[in-house]
């Protein structure tokens, strides 16, 4: 289904060249492509409600536009095409699969300024931007390994991609941390929206003696599968999910998306927009830890308070050696952190999560 926040093809249609307003200059216009609904209750939801964001902040000197449910491949850049024919003066593409359509997109309207999420190829006119979502992660693995009981921690991972693996390996450390005898189980769903596929998982991993569940897929379907179990905690993704609150879901990782989206349409209004490449995480709040219940023991709250504060104040880096890779040999020394570089190219287990990560 798509859905436009502004139907600005029937504004072309009639001739009109753009929304004036009345001192004359015309409204900036910003779309969005989403690969979920916006009502998915995590990646998408987070994203809608940055446009939500920059809908209030600039009032009527912007437009807004969005096409959601846009499979990562050719469709995606049909829509990105169809939204710089709209007039469309910047174009968030939200999703890791939309990298090389808003590539190709971006050549052919070159006065177009375009920004992609999660990825890493850019161009004049192309800005990338990501969360440091492995620093939620963290989070997550501290209170999974102080709360499971069966020492079995289940993960639902979407697709191979540095992005995914490096969340995996920061819970796992940090579980393992606190919990010698901790154990994941991950399963490889391949999408990051499949509510039915998402419960499939959660309901599978919960049978394998899973008493703590995470999540890098998009709808709330594990926290209901959880919750149907009865005894299973799992964590909020992407947003806070917290009508599951306060448990099965105990906290969550909430990427907010509103600041950024602001600045970078300022920046097209001031034209002051230029390429440039954006990883921010708690210390700039791009990545926020929603509540953690009371379903948590206090001292683990306390714990994991105190991790949060060292990440936003840059004293503590969750990738901080010594750290093995998953066949024994040494990634990081003893107090080494890990680079950027070496973070965003990810494609290796730690030492101590078993079995293959697919191809």
């Amino acid at each position: 289904m798509i859905t436009r926040r502004i139907l600005l093809a029937s504004a072309a249609a009639l001739g009109l060249a753009g929304a004036a307003l009345a001192d004359g200059h015309e409204k900036t216009k910003v779309g969005f492509v989403y690969v979920g609904p916006i009502g998915d209750g995590g990646w998408t939801y987070e994203h809608h409600q940055g446009l939500l964001a920059v809908e209030e902040h600039f009032g009527d000197a912007v437009e807004t536009m969005y096409v959601e449910n846009v499979a990562e491949g050719p469709d995606s850049e049909r829509v990105m095409t169809q939204m710089a024919l709209d007039g469309a003066d910047i174009i968030f593409t939200t999703s890791f699969g939309y990298m090389d359509p808003t590539i190709n997109v971006a050549a052919k309207f070159p006065d177009v300024k375009f920004e992609h999420a999660t990825g890493y190829k850019r161009a004049d006119n192309v800005s990338t931007y990501s969360a440091r979502f492995y620093e939620g992660r963290a989070v997550q693995g501290h209170i999974a390994g102080k709360m499971t009981k069966s020492n079995i921690i289940g993960y639902i991972a979407s697709y191979p991609i540095p992005e995914v693996i490096r969340g995996i390996n920061a819970a796992y450390l940090h579980a393992k941390a606190v919990n010698p005898e901790v154990e994941f189980k991950i399963i490889w769903a391949f999408t990051w929206f499949d509510p039915q596929k998402e419960a499939d998982s959660a309901k599978a991993l919960i049978e394998q003696g899973a008493d703590v569940v995470l999540q890098h897929t998009d709808s709330t379907a594990p926290q209901a599968a959880a919750q149907q179990a009865g005894g299973v905690v799992t964590f909020g993704q992407a947003s806070d999910m917290s009508e599951y609150a306060p448990f099965p879901r105990v906290s969550s990782i909430i990427d907010n998306w509103a600041p950024y989206y602001i600045d970078r349409v300022q920046a097209v209004m001031d034209g002051t927009w230029e390429s440039v490449d954006t990883w921010d995480g708690i210390p700039t709040g791009m990545v926020e830890i929603g509540e953690i219940t009371d379903a948590v023991p206090a001292d683990v709250k306390e714990e994991a308070l105190a991790m949060i504060e060292a990440m936003r104040t840059s004293e503590y880096h969750p990738f901080t050696g010594p750290i093995n890779k998953q066949d024994g040999s040494v990634w990081l020394a003893e107090g080494e952190t890990a680079s950027d570089g070496d973070l965003a190219g990810m494609s290796f287990y730690v030492e101590g999560l078993t079995g293959d990560i697919p191809n």
